[in-house]
């Protein structure tokens, strides 16, 4: 079974990257990619993925909104919040939102892939 992933994130290169490191790991392919919290939302009711990772600062809506709306439908999907801000209240929020997993961008590249 291939894991089907939504990257989220305001900065194309943190985008880039992980569409890399995603792409050349077998069973995980990138469905989509999105720059804001809306168009992560919407992406998510398009495609049906299996997984969203998502960042916490996005411009407009931020991730731990779009992370409510993506996990509130009645086939919800899971949601990974990647950020490089580790504050005990966005982990907090990001959880309590419906997150699934809460990681920072720092993480080892292998550890981001197993929580995937």
């Amino acid at each position: 079974m291939t894991i089907r992933v939504v990257l989220a994130d305001d900065q194309p290169l943190v985008r880039a990257g992980l569409r890399v490191l995603i792409n050349g790991t077998p069973d995980i392919e990138v469905a989509g990619e999105a720059g804001t919290g809306a168009q992560a939302v919407q992406l998510a009711r398009d495609t049906m993925p299996d997984v969203v990772v998502i960042d916490i600062r996005m411009p407009g809506m931020d991730g731990i909104e779009a992370t409510r709306m993506i996990t509130a439908g009645d086939d919800p999907v899971r949601v990974v919040v990647l950020t490089t801000f580790d504050d005990d209240d966005y982990v907090y929020g990001a959880l309590h939102a419906g997150a699934s997993g809460f990681l920072v961008k720092d993480m080892a590249l292998e550890d981001i892939l197993t929580a995937i």
